[in-house]
């Protein structure tokens, strides 16, 4: 086949327009600005020392001693040897953040649109349409970066399985290979699950289509490429996927050994989260009208309100100056919904849904059923508690669901889904269907998103809605009625405006049709005002919760947090320690500290046990054991102030006895009152109980201590047991005395437990995980595979291709 630059221009110029449209909005990036990110903020608080260690020694750790006692690196940006297909994202990725996810989410969509065969310029549109969705820029104002990460790979995946089942077997094998690859690096797994029930939903009306077709062999031929394609991605991933699944056993997500809760009542039996964990944050069956009214719910938890509302007005009333006034305004509670909390509305745009709604009547054939399927289950899934029997079915019967909260994140589906529909929908108009029936569908839809718009200004004239929150109750009791009165007041202003602001966009986005249908306007001119009326829809919305005072220098992202005195006092001890900080939540400690704290979405279960039973009630039996040296709690000006706890055990010790319990709940049972400086106790089969004799010469001290490795020098004249402070994990730590590896125990129910014969020893403990070098070896293997096939089809694609 000819190159054809001509053919190629055209996405040449939308892609650098792709470009320009990502700079444009996170324009403070173009002077060298960074966006203020909470998220990535403890990010580098928990990620400091394994950086800090690659810095000084140029070499990769897999483990960190700076944030919950000890805990592997996996999910904390860990690099992994032949990664290679990490090296493509970042190519891809190529824009400063969070432009390039911004980006990313442009062209992957684009992508899609031109495998579903839509026009070029139709494809850009539905790029912008799904890339400004509001949902989509919040998480990246919020540094959600691994979650806009998995989602800006999602239409990539679905263009390569659409190929696939469109016979473009080559094509479609090499395209998913390569974009589930990218998928899988966005190490999102929560994103790319929903992704995966969004793709069972595809292959369920795809079937059913093959069998009306009497196509099942190429279904059943195209199902098994694309496992193999699949495969061949995880192998690509091998050593992130495999050290996940390692980790997630030894985390909250997985299932616990205790049977019992912190307050002796029966642990629910599961091997992933609790129900009430998984729905924390479940989408109200009412707010789903947010995807049409921006702030049909208030917006987000805190909200400007502005100087003209009811609630600036109840501050100057009382005295309060203008100023302050108009800074109070600016965070007003205006969310009534029954979420814990909301950073803003999940806003799709009026004019997208319109024309989704639009493509219910014009669309045909298994595409709109795919869409609508997915959209429909994400709706259902993301209401959550507000919908048990479903919520339960998939909780106690879908595997894996149970692993991830948050499940009004799953509308992330509906996000991709309804703009790809909403852009057929057009597509279809410029077809030759009849007019009569596009006529037929354009009052259908201006009917029932118009009529809906003002049905809810009809509701909100009658007193349908409450505007009472959740939390007004609060409110009410240390602000008085009237700021409630205020705080509702402003919530009803909101939902009128927004709803004529949806009202609004509708009828002009019906006008242009009706313009179109009668000839009134060409598609260039239909496709340029809707491209005009879905960027001021969905921009507007957007600026209202991520904009350039997000922005602040690079270093402060860099450098997030300074050092109080406490801090800086404690640094003066150069010996090893850890820190229990009461007064900074978050990933402050771990950032200049070996912390007891940390910010983690799976945090080490046996941490997060100890922490549940006794850390939370500042036990010092079990910080004493955990070498918590310095306790920051308040000073007696208020300020933060380091305890020193000289009875904190310290890096190592000879107990007298060991000390055999039944099981788990006993073992963690038992630290309550336990002398741990002297006795340990255990609840696995590999050890046996005894006592020792430990004399006033027996000593072990610390040589070289290192995230990965650890050294001690030991001397004691009898056979001994030492209890390490250092977290237990199995899969990686290796215990060495005099340079022979050595099994080490679980004791204490956290800790590392050591025999060590009599004599003067040296000990080792050397983080080597083996499913790092697997995983690496994986991965070189399935990405020379992959790079061989690439050569191999793209050489029969260009000898079997026919000129034109």
């Amino acid at each position: 086949m000819p190159f054809s630059f001509k053919k190629l221009l055209p996405h040449i110029i939308v892609l650098v327009s792709f470009i320009v449209c990502a700079l444009l909005y996170f324009n403070p990036v173009l002077q060298g600005k960074t966006i203020f990110q909470s998220d990535i903020v403890h990010y580098q608080g928990m990620a400091k020392q394994q950086k800090d260690f690659k810095a000084e020694t140029g070499e990769e750790t897999y483990w960190t001693n700076s944030a919950f006692g000890g805990m592997p690196t996996y999910q904390l940006g860990a690099k992994y040897p032949n990664n290679y297909i990490k090296k493509l994202d970042l190519s891809l990725r190529f824009l400063p953040r969070p432009a390039d996810y911004l980006f990313l989410y442009f062209l992957g969509f684009y992508i899609l649109l031109l495998v579903l065969k839509v026009d070029w310029k139709l494809a850009g549109l539905g790029a912008l349409a799904f890339g400004f969705s509001t949902y989509l820029i919040i998480i990246l104002g919020v540094g959600h970066n691994s979650k806009a990460h998995a989602i800006a790979y999602m239409p990539l995946v679905l263009s390569g399985i659409i190929l696939t089942f469109r016979k473009k077997y080559i094509a479609g094998f090499l395209l998913t290979a390569v974009a589930m690859g990218l998928e899988l690096v966005a190490n999102h797994y929560q994103m790319t699950y929903y992704l995966l029930l969004l793709v069972i939903v595809l292959g369920i009306v795809y079937l059913i289509d093959a069998y009306k077709k009497q196509e099942l062999p190429h279904y059943f031929k195209s199902l098994g490429i694309l496992v193999v394609a699949v495969i061949l991605s995880i192998g690509l991933n091998a050593t992130n996927i495999l050290a996940t699944k390692e980790y997630v056993n030894e985390s909250t997500r997985g299932k616990s050994e205790l049977t019992i809760n912190s307050d002796g009542t029966n642990r629910e039996n599961t091997n992933g989260l609790s129900k009430e964990y998984i729905t924390e944050y479940s989408y109200g069956i009412i707010e789903s009208f947010n995807l049409f009214i921006p702030r049909f719910y208030g917006g987000g938890s805190g909200e400007d309100v502005g100087e003209n509302s009811a609630m600036y007005k109840f501050f100057t009333d009382r005295g309060v100056s203008p100023a302050e006034a108009k800074e109070y305004a600016k965070s007003t509670p205006t969310y009534w919904g029954d979420q814990t909390i909301v950073e803003a509305p999940a806003y799709i745009g009026a004019v997208v849904i319109f024309l989704f709604v639009l493509g219910l009547f014009l669309v045909k054939g298994r595409i709109k059923w795919w869409l609508v399927g997915g959209t429909v289950l994400s709706l259902l899934l993301s209401y959550g508690k507000n919908l048990e029997f479903l919520t339960d079915f998939f909780i106690n019967v879908v595997p894996l669901y149970n692993k991830f909260r948050a499940v009004s994140s799953i509308q992330v589906i509906l996000e991709l889904c309804i703009p790809i529909l909403a852009i057929i929908a057009i597509k279809k108009l410029f077809d030759n269907t009849s007019d009569e029936e596009k006529l037929n569908a354009l009052k259908k839809t201006t009917m029932i998103t118009a009529g809906f718009a003002v049905l809810i200004l009809l509701g909100k004239l009658f007193g349908v809605f409450d505007f009472v929150g959740g939390n007004d109750g609060y409110y009410r009791q240390n602000y008085g009625q009237e700021f409630v009165d205020a705080l509702r007041e402003d919530r009803a202003s909101f939902l009128t405006m927004d709803t004529l602001r949806t009202l609004f966009f509708v009828l002009l986005s019906a006008g242009i049709i009706y313009l179109f249908l009668k000839k009134k306007v060409n598609e260039t001119k239909v496709i340029l005002a809707f491209a005009v009326l879905i960027v001021i829809d969905l921009v507007s919305v957007d600026r209202r919760y991520v904009n350039n005072d997000d922005f602040v220098s690079k270093i402060k992202m860099e450098r997030p947090y300074q050092a109080n005195k406490a801090d800086l006092q404690i640094l003066k001890d150069d010996s090893n320690y850890r820190v229990y900080d009461l007064t900074s939540g978050g990933a402050k400690a771990s950032y200049f500290h070996n912390a007891l704290g940390g910010y983690h979405a799976a945090k080490p279960k046996r941490y997060q046990d100890l922490y549940e039973f006794y850390l939370s009630k500042n036990n010092i039996n079990v910080l004493n054991m955990l070498n918590a040296k310095y306790i920051i709690g308040q000073g007696e000006n208020g300020e933060p102030f380091p305890y020193l706890n000289n009875d904190a055990n310290g890096n190592a010790w000879f107990v007298k006895q060991l000390k055999n319990v039944k099981n788990a709940d006993q073992e963690i049972k038992i630290l309550d009152s336990l002398d741990n400086k002297n006795v340990a106790v255990f609840s696995i089969t590999d050890l046996k109980a005894k006592t020792f004799k430990v004399d006033s010469t027996a000593s072990i001290k610390v040589e070289t201590y290192k995230p990965n490795y650890i050294k001690y020098s030991s001397n004691n004249s009898n056979d001994g047991f030492v209890v390490f402070s250092e977290m237990y994990y199995a899969n990686g730590w290796n215990a060495y005395i005099d340079g022979n590896e050595k099994p080490h125990y679980k004791v204490n129910y956290a800790l590392r437990g050591l025999q060590i014969p009599k004599g003067n020893h040296t000990i080792e403990f050397k983080f080597e995980p083996k499913v790092v070098k697997t995983g690496s070896q994986i991965a070189l293997t399935s990405s020379v595979i992959l790079f061989l096939l690439i050569i191999g089809g793209l050489f029969y694609l260009f000898k079997t291709s026919k000129p034109e």
